[in-house]
């Protein structure tokens, strides 16, 4: 059980930080937060639209991904016996 804990820890922080790095490459849509440090300038380098669609379902992947690690290390933590 232990090397299954380690094993989802390690995919936890992977995830995450690929998590991190997929949110942060979207394309800024304006009106919040970006538009306030001067993301709100558009420019002619935007994703296409097939590009676009490809970076939102690896986002939702890795979302979905990473809630199932958290999920399973929640129940490991919760019904883990000592013996």
């Amino acid at each position: 059980m232990d090397a299954l804990k380690i094993i989802l820890q390690v995919l936890l922080g992977i995830t995450s930080l690929l998590l991190i790095l997929l949110v942060l490459l979207h394309k800024g849509r304006g009106g919040g937060m970006s538009d306030m440090f001067g993301g709100g300038v558009t420019s002619n380098l935007s994703a296409s639209g097939v590009a676009e669609r490809n970076l939102n379902r690896l986002t939702v992947g890795m979302g979905l991904t990473w809630g199932v690690v958290v999920i399973a290390l929640g129940l490991i933590a919760r019904f883990n016996v000592e013996v």
